[in-house]
This record gives C-alpha cells, structure tokens and sequence, in this order.
C-alpha cells in the first residue's frame, strides 16, 4: 500500500494495470486483483489524478458544481477540501484539509486511523472557528461531505455548497497539488511511526508551508503573504 500512494502519487495516470505491471518489472509477484483491492482499501480512483476516498452514501443530496468557469479573484472566495491516504510505519492513517483557493494557505487539517465524517467536521468547524467563511465551499461527494452534520455547518457558516463532478480529475485541483507537495516534503522523508506523531508534525509542516514556503503561482509570496494581507 505504502508503494501504490509513492507510485501513484508520482504518477497519478497509472491505474492498476500500470500499477501491477511496474511492480512485476521490480521482481515482485504480485496479480491485478490485488493492486485493485489495496487501491479500493486506500480508496484511490484507477481513472486519472482525481483521488476518491469519499464513497458517496445513498440517500444523500448531491449539489452542483458552482466553479466552472468562475475567476478565483480574491481570499475567502472558495475554500476547498479532501482527503489523502496517509502512509505510516507498519499501517496507515487518513488526512484531510481545508485550503483557500486564491492564496493556496492551508485554513485546518485533521488526521484520523478512519473514514468517518467526525473528522472533517472537526477540520471544518476548526477553519470556521479561525477564519470566518468563504463564499462557496467545494468538496467531492463523498459521504463525509454529503452528510447532514457537514452540510448543516457549510450552510449555517453562510457557504454555499459546491461538488465536484463525478469522475472529473481537476475540479478540486488545488488541494490535490497540496497532497503531492506534502507527501514529497513532509510524510514520505519523515516516515512517520502512528497518526499522533503525524498530526504533530504536519502542524509543524503547514504552519511552514503557510508562512514560510514561497510558492511559485503567487509570484514567490507565501500562502500566509496573499491570505492574511488581502483576506477580510
């Protein structure tokens, strides 16, 4: 599992047919039906980047994609949020974070050992808690996202509630970057041994990510330079 997140995260084209061809050319025996099961365990899609930890719960509305199109002018516009697999030694945990799409700054993150909504309701009511709002919120539509205590604060924080399409790679593009970045920078060359010391250092991670990493797309100026200077 450890090796499909580095080889898929390096290259998010492959699915499992790459996945089990790649590593029988390393000398591992190993069939497709096992790379498919690991994938579905991690909950990595097979089809382009677009990961899909989130399964969607019958009986859960479904809203519109608000974004196509739209110019990201300003903070606070569209907050975006997902989850990642997050490798650790001898097991696995989940990551999820909240980042404003115009600056790139990282508003709340959580780490849990499972899938249930608690904890991005947590990361949410955490980014709220420091930072207001934004105009509209985008997620996929996983069950996490699409249950009632989520939407519920979405709304009640006066958001309006945007959703990936089903199967689009690059509807939440944004946050999909920050797990490539975070995973290259912080959780592959840490290693981590259990989710406590992994939310530890992620906070370390993030706090620098925000305010100290420059980032190309903002002309060298930090996540934390374009959100707090310009954010109302």
């Amino acid at each position: 599992m450890h090796w499909i997140d580095q080889e898929y995260t390096a290259h998010p084209f492959f699915g499992s047919r790459q996945l089990c061809a790649t590593l029988r050319n390393l000398g591992v025996a190993v069939n497709r039906k096992r790379i498919q099961r690991l994938m579905h365990v991690m909950g990595l899609e097979a089809i382009y980047p677009k990961r899909s930890l989130s399964a969607a719960a019958p009986g859960h509305r479904i809203y519109p994609y608000l974004l196509r199109g739209v110019p990201i002018e300003r903070p606070n516009q569209v907050w975006s949020t997902d989850i990642t697999y997050l490798r650790l030694q001898g097991g696995f945990a989940y990551l999820v974070a909240l980042i404003d799409w115009y600056s790139r700054f990282v508003l709340a993150y959580e780490v849990s050992t499972t899938l249930d909504h608690q904890f991005c309701l947590s990361a949410l009511e955490r980014a709220v808690a420091a930072y207001g709002h934004a105009e509209i919120h985008n997620s996929d539509q996983g069950a996490q996202f699409t249950c009632e205590a989520y939407i519920e604060k979405v709304l009640s924080a006066g958001m309006r509630v945007s959703m990936d399409g089903k199967g689009r790679a690059l509807d939440n593009v944004f946050v999909e970057r920050l797990w490539r970045t975070v995973k290259y920078e912080e959780i592959y060359p840490k290693d981590y041994q259990s989710p406590a010391q992994s939310a530890c250092g992620l906070g370390g991670y993030f706090g620098f990510y925000n305010f100290e990493r420059p980032h190309q797309s903002l002309g060298g100026r930090t996540p934390a330079e374009v959100y707090l200077r310009t954010a109302r």
